[in-house]
C-alpha cells in the first residue's frame, strides 16, 4: 500500500502529543525529530526535509489549541497544510492551445511506463471530449510501436506510426496527420534509455524544437524514490519540463518522489498512475495526497471514482428504488460489480480516514473469490426470484446452490447480507437526497 510505512511512523509521532493543553517548544521538537526520521527513511530529499521541519516547527511552537482539536491534531493540521504546499498547493492542469492540436510530449527513462501512460492519458482525454492522436516516436525499443498500438486500440484512440525511422520526421508527419484528421490533442511517446545519456537528451531536444509542445510531461517511477527526483531535475534542466507524472503509485511507494519533486524542480506533479489498468490514472491533488500520506484518507477521490462509473439516470433510478424500498438482488449484484470497477477493496478502504490498517489486512484474492461466488449465486436465480427473494424456499435454494457451485449455507449467507443491505438502504431513503451542488451520488456498499 502506497505510503503505508510513512503514514504509520507519522501517526505514531503525533500520537505522543495527544492530551496536551498547549504545545511547548520541546514537545514540538521531539515530535518533529521523529517526523524528520520518518521522511528521511521515506527517501525524501534531505534539504526538503530540513526546510519542511523548520516551517512546521516555527508555526507549531506556542500555538494555542483550537476548540475542537487536541495538540496532536493541531500539529497534524499544520503538517498537512505544509505538506500540501510542498507538493504544489493546488492541482496543476494541462494547458491546451487555442490553435489545435495541443502537443503533449512524454519523456522519461526506459521502464518508467511511458507507453502505457500514453494510452491512459489518451483514454482519459477521450472521456473528457477531446480527440487525441497517439504518435509512436520510440523507434529503438523492441515492440514499442506494437505496444502503443495495442493500448491505443484498447482505449479507442488511433495511433500514427512510420516504423523505425527518424523520430523528427515521424512527429512532423504525425502533426500533419493530426491536423488533417481534426485531432485536437497529439500525444507523443518518445524513446527512453536505461540511464540518461547525451544521445537521448539531444534527440529529445530535437523533438522539442520540431514540435514546440504545450506540455512536456516527465514520466517517473514513484517506487525509485529519491532517484526519481534526480531524474526529474536532469530532464528539467535539459528540456524545461512542464510537469511530472508518477507511475506505480499503487506499489510499495515510500513517498520520497511525491514529496520532493515539486520542491526540487519547481515543476508540479500533474497526474499519478495507480494501477495497470488503462483507466487507472488520476489528476494529482496535493491536498488529497497529503491526506493519504497522513492516513486521513481521500474520500473526494473515492467519490470521483464512484460518480465516474454511474451516470445521472442510473443513479436517479437507484435513488427512487431506495426511496420506495424496491432495492432488489439485481441492484445488489450491480452495486458489487460497480465496486469492482472502482478498484480493489483494499484500494477503496485506504481512501477512508484510518482505513490504511484495515486495507493492509484485506485479502484481495479472497475478496475476488467471494465476489465471484456472489455473482454466480444471484445469476443462478430466475429474474422473478431476484426481484422477490421471499420466493426462495428450501428446494429453490438447493437448486440455486447446485447451479452456482455453492452450498445452501452460502446462499443463506448471501440472502442475510442482502437483507442487511436492504435495511441500510431503507435508512438512506429516509435521509433524502445525497449529493453536492445538486449532483446525485451513486450508493456504494
Amino acid at each position: 500500500m502506497a505510503f503505508e510505512g510513512l503514514a504509520e511512523k507519522l501517526q505514531a509521532a503525533f500520537q505522543k502529543l495527544n492530551n496536551r493543553g498547549k504545545l511547548t517548544e520541546k514537545d514540538v521538537k521531539d515530535a518533529m525529530r521523529e517526523v524528520r526520521m520518518a521522511l528521511l527513511e521515506a527517501d525524501v530529499n534531505y534539504l526538503v526535509v530540513k526546510d519542511f521541519v523548520k516551517r512546521v516547527t516555527d508555526r507549531a511552537v506556542g500555538e494555542e489549541i483550537f476548540t475542537t482539536l487536541n495538540a496532536g491534531q493541531t500539529v497534524i493540521k499544520i503538517v498537512r497544510e505544509e505538506m500540501t504546499a510542498l507538493m504544489g498547493g493546488t492541482q496543476a492542469k494541462l494547458e491546451f492551445t487555442g490553435n489545435p492540436p495541443t502537443v503533449i510530449m512524454l519523456v522519461g527513462l526506459q521502464g518508467a511506463g511511458k507507453t502505457t501512460l500514453a494510452g491512459k492519458l489518451a483514454g482519459m482525454l477521450l472521456k473528457q471530449g477531446k480527440k487525441p492522436l497517439l504518435v509512436a516516436a520510440d523507434v529503438y525499443r523492441p515492440a514499442a510501436i506494437k505496444q502503443l498500438q495495442v493500448v491505443g486500440g484498447q482505449v479507442g484512440v488511433p495511433v500514427f506510426e512510420m516504423g523505425q525511422g527518424d523520430p523528427v520526421e515521424i512527429v512532423r508527419a504525425g502533426k500533419r496527420e493530426a491536423i488533417r484528421a481534426l485531432r485536437d490533442v497529439m500525444i507523443v511517446d518518445t524513446a527512453g534509455r536505461l540511464q540518461i545519456d547525451d544521445a537521448l537528451m539531444q534527440e529529445l531536444e530535437n523533438l522539442k524544437g520540431e514540435l514546440r509542445p504545450q506540455e512536456i510531461l516527465l514520466v517517473v517511477d514513484a517506487m525509485t524514490g529519491q532517484e526519481a527526483v534526480n531524474v526529474a531535475k536532469t530532464f528539467d534542466e535539459k528540456l524545461n519540463i512542464t510537469g511530472v507524472v508518477l507511475t506505480k503509485l499503487d506499489g510499495d511507494t515510500r513517498g520520497g518522489a511525491a514529496l520532493s519533486i515539486k520542491a526540487v524542480t519547481g515543476k508540479p506533479i500533474k497526474f499519478s498512475s495507480v494501477g495497470e489498468k488503462l483507466d487507472q490514472i488520476e489528476p494529482f491533488y496535493p491536498d488529497r495526497m497529503a491526506s493519504r500520506i497522513l492516513g486521513m484518507g481521500d474520500v473526494l477521490t473515492l467519490i470521483d471514482k464512484a460518480t465516474a462509473l454511474v451516470d445521472e439516470q442510473r443513479a436517479a433510478d437507484l435513488e427512487q428504488k431506495i426511496r420506495k424500498n424496491q432495492f432488489t438482488l439485481e441492484d445488489f449484484l450491480d452495486q458489487f460489480q460497480q465496486m469492482r470497477k472502482m478498484g480493489g477493496m483494499a484500494d477503496m478502504l485506504s481512501m477512508l480516514p484510518g482505513g490504511n490498517k484495515i486495507a493492509a489486512e484485506v485479502d484481495e484474492e479472497e475478496m475476488k473469490k467471494n465476489l465471484g461466488h456472489t455473482e454466480a449465486i444471484i445469476l443462478s436465480m430466475t429474474p422473478r426470484e431476484r426481484r422477490n427473494p421471499a420466493l426462495l424456499n428450501a428446494s429453490r435454494k438447493k437448486r440455486i446452490a447446485a447451479g452456482s457451485g455453492a452450498t445452501v449455507q452460502q446462499v443463506n449467507q448471501l440472502l442475510k447480507q442482502f437483507e442487511q443491505t436492504q435495511a441500510m438502504m431503507k435508512q438512506f431513503g429516509k435521509m433524502g437526497k445525497m449529493g453536492k451542488k445538486g449532483r446525485r451520488l451513486p450508493f456504494k456498499f
